[in-house]
């Protein structure tokens, strides 16, 4: 029995992607006068504490970023940087794919639950509450507001107690980074990979959970005799 379907939201519900080539072209290295290989690189070593809240915001972690780097430190280019930031994270949701609404509705109208589980900073989900998306969901857990992330187990636990729901009987689906396939998994959660925003070779990286090609294949899962909801 299904209680309940979760979902991740970058590159399952929203995309960056077009066409192979990103929506917004934006460079927080350049805007800061720093090597794009440098700034890649500290970046990605302080996302677990972005991810989790432990940076209060984007500023934050660009003040930390020159502070390592013993480099100057000009507001008005990191406010500018984090302008075009927020700028950037809007795009996606601006154009949600009606599929993937439609989707969701009909999950709903069979009397389950949907929740959300990003990984994600502050900025980068300004523009949830304003999306078409905002008012399907039971719950919405963002990384930052709880201080855990994918695939940290209690973050999944988190959303199963909000909607009052055993992990056991619920679906987790996500194209599958930072590793959260495997989290819900190891929560006793069922994993779906979602690939319909993915690129055939990216997809193939992963190749330990079923593979859903277009949002209506969840449900499919869902009316199988295996997964009754009734």
């Amino acid at each position: 029995m299904i209680e309940a379907v979760f979902f991740d939201l970058y590159e399952t519900l929203i995309t960056e992607w077009e066409n192979g080539k990103k929506k917004a072209d934006f460079s927080p290295a350049s805007m800061l006068g720093m090597e794009q290989v440098i700034f890649k690189r500290e970046w990605s070593k302080r996302k677990e504490r972005r991810m989790d809240g432990s940076f209060s915001d984007a500023k934050s972690c660009l003040v930390d970023i020159l502070n390592a780097l013993d480099t100057p430190i000009k507001m008005d280019e990191i406010n500018n940087a984090i302008e075009q930031r927020k700028k950037a994270k809007a795009i996606p949701f601006q154009s949600i794919d009606e599929k993937i609404i439609e989707t969701i509705l009909q999950i709903k109208a069979k009397g389950i639950k949907v929740g959300l589980i990003s990984n994600c900073a502050p900025e980068e989900v300004l523009e949830w509450e304003n999306s078409s998306l905002a008012n399907l969901f039971d719950t919405v857990i963002f990384s930052y507001e709880v201080r855990c992330a994918k695939p940290n187990k209690q973050i999944y636990d988190i959303a199963c107690t909000n909607l009052n729901v055993l992990p056991v009987h619920s679906l987790f689906i996500g194209d599958g980074g930072s590793n959260e396939l495997y989290g819900a998994r190891e929560a006793g959660l069922m994993a779906y990979h979602a690939t319909w925003f993915q690129p055939s070779f990216i997809s193939k990286k992963i190749s330990e959970f079923p593979k859903l090609k277009k949002p209506s294949d969840i449900l499919k899962f869902i009316k199988s005799n295996s997964y009754k909801t009734s």
